[in-house]
């Protein structure tokens, strides 16, 4: 494979049900399940439905949700040369550690085979196909906290298409700073599998938090999502593992959540807690400057936001931002979709390209203090270098 960087556009923030996966959801009575249901029409539609008392009944899916033909189409619609699929919430937490261990490995199993057979980029990058996923792990409330490490090495030495693995925020139902699954972060070092820490739960709905009125999905996703990825990362950064794993790979879904942005006062906090201020080697936004994000985050102004934040935490001991923060955090930085949620609404017509996309798209490009290049690195080339395809 050539040593350049081609100019790419590459979707790292993609998901999909596969046809097993799906079966299995259609199986159940309670959420997580797909339903089907009558429309006012008469029409028959199935219905996702990912977490109990959510509006609507959950959201209408169809073949974008598992095929891949539709998954290549959403691609060539929107110019994304290469996606980076992964399973999308709830992967495995409803089951019991036989379940989850007997379906994650059909699962990375049918993703291996979903991506390897899926086209190459021909006369682009003949080496590389069109698609490469992250797997899962069988990580539920009574995994063996050993059995993680040989499944872990086993799903990169054998599924070449799989570069990472995805993962929720839960763990064994103790979060991701347990203890015990120290050894799983090991073997995610030490076999180079990016983490993309995506939630699925939320946070922020008790107590009546959101209030009476009724709002729809808005609070619990706009809010609910990203504050449960801002608490699960820093819990992992106040357990010292990225001083432990220095070479961990760890992605964060919706461009950090809330973390850039309350970096200075975690480290302000941390400072005048005698509890966990001895307990890191660096000042706490040293770590942001650590780990990876996407760009779904649907502005410019946040994007060069979070790409300062970033800069400024590879030059440690500093709270003032600098010119020149921005481009160089731009390199963690990498674009994303979120296909197949957030589709068009209200339009006729199946030729249409999805807002969302474009939103993403022009955030990117809107960047002011990105040059050229960054630009280009966020949009693909980043991420051809944190997968491993050039």
């Amino acid at each position: 494979m050539a040593s350049r960087i081609p100019k790419l556009l590459v979707d790292i923030h993609t998901h999909v049900y596969l046809p097993r996966y799906a079966s299995v959801l259609r199986s159940r009575e309670v959420a997580p399940r797909i339903l089907s249901r009558t429309t006012a029409s008469g029409q028959t539609e199935e219905r996702l439905l990912i977490l109990d008392n959510e509006p609507s009944g959950g959201r209408p899916v169809g073949p974008q949700y598992w095929d891949r033909d539709e998954k290549l189409r959403f691609m060539d619609k929107h110019g994304i040369d290469i996606s980076i699929v992964s399973m999308a919430n709830p992967w495995l937490d409803f089951l019991p550690y036989k379940s989850a261990l007997d379906l994650s490995t059909n699962l990375n199993a049918d993703l291996q085979t979903y991506c390897s057979t899926s086209p190459s980029l021909t006369s682009v990058e003949p080496s590389l196909n069109r698609l490469y996923a992250l797997g899962l792990i069988p990580l539920v409330n009574d995994t063996p906290a050993d059995t993680l490490v040989p499944f872990i090495r086993n799903l990169s030495a054998n599924h070449p298409h799989i570069r990472g693995i995805i993962l929720g925020t839960r763990g064994r139902g103790k979060g991701l700073d347990e203890p015990e699954l120290e050894e799983m972060w090991g073997a995610l070092e030490e076999t180079g599998l990016v983490v993309f820490l995506h939630p699925h739960y939320g946070v922020g709905g008790g107590e009546n938090v959101w209030g009476e009125r009724e709002n729809g999905h808005v609070l619990p996703l706009a809010l609910g999502f990203p504050f449960e990825t801002t608490a699960a990362v820093t819990r992992l950064i106040l357990s010292g593992l990225l001083d432990r794993h220095p070479n961990m790979r760890i992605l964060l879904a919706h461009a950090g959540a809330a973390l850039p942005l309350l970096s200075s006062r975690l480290a302000s906090c941390i400072t005048h807690d005698p509890l966990v201020a001895h307990r890191l080697q660096h000042d706490a936004r040293y770590y942001l400057g650590k780990l990876y994000y996407d760009a779904v985050a649907y502005g410019a102004a946040e994007l060069g936001f979070v790409s300062a934040v970033i800069g400024r935490a590879e030059r440690e001991g500093t709270t003032r931002e600098e010119e020149g923060d921005a481009e160089r955090g731009s390199t963690r930085i990498m674009f994303g979709t979120d296909h197949p949620f957030f589709p068009p609404i209200g339009e006729e017509g199946g030729d249409q390209k999805w807002q969302s996309v474009l939103d993403n798209l022009d955030a990117v490009q809107g960047v002011a203090k990105w040059s050229g290049e960054a630009k280009d690195g966020v949009k693909g080339g980043n991420a051809l270098r944190l997968f491993g395809l050039i």
